[in-house]
């Protein structure tokens, strides 16, 4: 379902910004169904964590902003999911953690990089390394989301400053939007040009470099 949803939007112009919220009081996605998990063969596994890493990096690949309201739970998978957002906002009670290595297993949504990415190779290591949780506090402390609210009788704090933002981030312009969020995400890969490559030739050569614009 989630993988159908993430399909219509990439291609909806008329979609500007994206809050990926849950609907169950205290979740917000706990991650996989570990029971479900044990019944299945080895033959399973791989295809099954395929499908979810697909549909995460679909998410981190929509065009436009995303949000990950985190009012709850987000585990495993579930927290994997919330790195994929651009921006991750959550309630102070909400608990966060990749909490594989407890199972013997590791990351397997994207999270080994994306967590690194987020708040640094040598934290993100310790909290892996760990299978560490952090509550709202801690997870804004070390940089992984970006605000933290006190939760409310609703349980809904974190999803209304989401539509907050939303409202922040609607008045700019659409396309710019895109090109922005795809030019800040291609920065934060090293592009593979052959002037790179040259360049780092001429500096173990200890000669000027020339480059060529390619």
């Amino acid at each position: 379902m989630l993988s159908k949803a993430v399909d219509a939007l990439k291609s909806d112009k008329k979609v500007r910004t994206i809050i990926i919220r849950s609907e169950v009081p205290g979740i917000f996605c706990a991650g996989a169904d570990l029971k479900e998990r044990a019944k299945m063969s080895s033959s399973e596994v791989g295809p099954f964590v395929s499908k979810i890493r697909a549909v995460i990096n679909d998410i981190a690949n929509l065009p436009v902003p995303t949000i990950a309201a985190i009012d709850g739970l987000a585990l495993g998978g579930g927290l994997e999911l919330a790195l994929a957002c651009d921006i991750r906002v959550a309630a102070s009670s909400a608990k966060m953690g990749l909490v594989e290595t407890k199972l013997a297993i590791i990351p397997g949504g994207g999270g080994t990089q994306r967590l690194p990415r987020a708040i640094g190779m040598s934290l993100a290591k310790e909290l892996i390394f760990s299978a560490r949780v952090l509550d709202g506090q801690e997870a804004k402390a070390v940089g992984l989301i970006s605000h933290v609210l006190e939760q409310n009788q609703e349980g809904d704090a974190a999803y209304r400053k989401a539509l907050d933002l939303a409202r922040e981030f609607l008045p700019q312009g659409p396309v710019a939007m895109r090109v922005a969020k795809l030019a800040i995400n291609q920065g934060m890969e090293t592009i593979p040009t052959k002037d790179r490559l040259e360049g780092l030739l001429a500096f173990k050569e200890k000669r000027p470099p020339h480059y060529k614009g390619e």
